[in-house]
């Protein structure tokens, strides 16, 4: 994102707050959401789609960066929310073998010959994980294509292959900026995989027998605004969010909005739960082109866009937003990878009983930053 001139991406961020969210932050990841496919399983990450977005605006002037900034940080200001995700790029990680894993990439792909904007370079890395890089664009297309996809496919461990698909990357590109992230963390208490069984899970398309893993144990909870809501800790900073609505989901999904989900994360508190949870994994991917529009992101599409602190060269502007993730829950923790690519061409409760938590129906998964309320993934779980 655009730096602030008073402040660095390592200041602490200043944006509104609600509990431990970033009210802006929030309500771009639930405007992004609505957009995003409506039907079945669908796994992304609003932090890889906003620090993608956000050293693309870093490049930008004039219209073209108030419709990034006014998407990004809705109501906010985008340098709040820059430091933000800069400060969520780590999590807490204990010493030795065996701890959390966490990998952040920012990368400039820039095509050979063409002059980029020094001041511009010197922002991506100050990214957290920013790296510079030259390509072969015009000449070899391809060939570049797969060596991004393999940069993305390292820093994910394997779990996003093949961001850009084939056509992806033609002669006329002149950019491509990559987010990638990955993280593995471990329950603070984990399930015993011998207790894991099957049982019924609602889902569209009939009920029918799923692995799911219980415990009863304390965590987070709250209720209210037609949800509930366990808050899973790990050994790490990001806390996992299961929210079950009271009734479909998809309808809960469609009127949830960041007053709600706010009130929810200030007035969580403890209960001991009778927590039953379906293992999963879910993907998704998706070109954020139409969503984005939808969110009022237009010039940044069209020969008008003026990235010129990118590039004076030539005018460039975004040809696709493409995202892939993938998040997986288990007995042990969890396990999420999400890449973003942006290419551009030229022109509380106390009760002494545990409370049920049977999570029997489609939910919605939170994975996030405990403290600063970044969103690392966000997963619709229909089918597991």
């Amino acid at each position: 994102m655009s730096m602030n001139h008073a402040r660095g991406l390592d200041s602490p961020a200043a944006s509104p707050r609600v509990g431990p969210m970033d009210v802006p932050h929030l309500e771009f990841t639930l405007s992004l959401l609505r957009e995003l496919p409506a039907r079945g399983n669908f796994a992304w990450s609003p932090y890889s789609v906003a620090s993608a977005l956000g050293v693309a605006s870093a490049g930008a002037r004039g219209r073209t960066y108030d419709e990034l900034a006014s998407a990004i940080a809705p109501n906010g200001d985008l340098g709040d929310v820059a430091a933000m995700l800069a400060r969520s790029a780590r999590i807490d990680l204990p010493h030795g073998e065996g701890g959390p894993e966490m990998a952040v990439a920012n990368d400039l792909w820039m095509r050979e010959g063409l002059v980029f904007g020094e001041d511009f370079q010197k922002t991506v890395l100050g990214w957290p994980g920013g790296a510079l890089h030259t390509a072969d664009f015009a000449g070899d297309p391809d060939g570049a294509r797969q060596e991004i996809n393999r940069d993305v496919e390292r820093t994910t461990r394997g779990l996003i292959k093949n961001l850009l698909a084939e056509g992806t990357i033609h002669p006329e590109v002149a950019a491509v900026i990559v987010n990638a992230l990955f993280m593995k963390v471990a329950w603070l208490h984990v399930f015993e995989r011998t207790i894991t069984k099957p049982a019924p899970f609602h889902a569209p398309s009939g009920t029918r027998q799923v692995p799911t893993m219980r415990q009863s144990e304390h965590f987070g909870y709250t209720e209210g605004h037609g949800w509930r809501m366990a808050t899973l800790p790990t050994e790490s900073d990001a806390v996992v969010d299961v929210l079950l609505p009271d009734g479909d989901l998809a309808a809960a999904e469609r009127a949830v909005t960041a007053d709600v989900l706010g009130s929810l994360y200030a007035d969580g508190g403890q209960a001991k739960l009778d927590l039953a949870l379906p293992r999963f994994r879910i993907e998704g991917s998706a070109v954020l082109n139409g969503p984005l529009q939808a969110l009022g992101v237009n010039e940044a599409f069209t020969r008008e866009a003026d990235f010129s602190a990118i590039t004076e060269e030539t005018r460039i502007w975004i040809d696709q937003v493409v995202h892939k993730a993938v998040l997986t829950v288990d007995e042990r923790g969890f396990e999420g990878a999400a890449a973003t690519a942006v290419v551009m061409r030229t022109v509380s409760f106390d009760v002494s009983t545990p409370v049920p938590f049977l999570v029997d129906r489609p939910f919605l998964v939170i994975v996030r930053h405990r403290e600063t309320g970044a969103i690392y993934f966000v997963a619709r779980v229909i089918e597991p």
